[in-house]
């Protein structure tokens, strides 16, 4: 098949998701290619530019998402709401993409284009809402921050070590307000919660 920049970053995000950012390099996407490693710089600068693109491209179909989500929404919706939707659908877009967390975190410093689609409909969406500019930098980035840390928990797959029943008392002891008080929601459930306490932060901001 002809060697295309599509097609390379196929193979980026492919190796990627197998050994993470420092196993990827060019020589390893040229072999999933079964291409020559010189052959894929006619397409792709080198790492740095190859990374830049698998970024904007989770980004890109995460900005999509978020625009199916908004549009979905009904007439009654509150900003709450376009929060919400907005970072749902980041969170399902990234989730698609093993190491698609680590990536979207970097892609503002790469200046991906879909990265700053998505700052820019937060930064409108708190704007509109009537978050003062001067802090609507930090609550998105707060917002963005929050989402990607929340992916990387979730992918963490690491078995946990056993406890004992003899730990377990001692903990519930130590820790009662963890152990035993503390209620334990579904990985969904915590994440829109987790979100509409941001919102309800961002909220005290609101000019009248």
């Amino acid at each position: 098949m002809k060697l295309t920049k599509e097609r390379i970053v196929d193979a980026g995000m492919a190796t990627f998701a197998e050994v993470g950012y420092h196993g990827l390099s060019m020589r390893r996407v040229a072999e999933r290619l079964g291409a020559h490693a010189g052959s894929l710089y006619y397409h792709v600068r080198g790492k740095d530019e190859l990374l830049a693109l698998m970024a904007d491209r989770v980004c890109r179909q995460a900005y999509d998402a978020g625009t199916a989500a908004l549009a979905a929404l009904p007439s009654e919706a509150t900003w709450h709401d376009a929060i919400e939707a907005q970072a749902e659908a980041l969170r399902r877009s990234i989730q698609q993409h093993p190491g698609g967390a680590v990536l979207l975190a970097d892609s503002p410093r790469m200046l991906s284009s879909g990265a700053l689609s998505l700052m820019e409909r937060l930064l409108r969406t708190l704007l509109d809402a009537g978050v003062p500019a001067a802090h609507c930098a930090v609550a998105a980035d707060t917002l963005l921050s929050h989402v990607t840390g929340f992916v990387l928990q979730e992918r963490d797959n690491s078995p946990s070590p056993p406890v004992t029943a003899e730990v377990h008392a001692d903990l519930r002891t130590r820790f009662p307000l963890i152990i035993e008080r503390m209620p334990r929601p579904s990985r969904d459930d915590m994440f829109q919660r987790s979100v509409r306490l941001l919102c309800a932060g961002f909220a005290t901001l609101v000019e009248e």
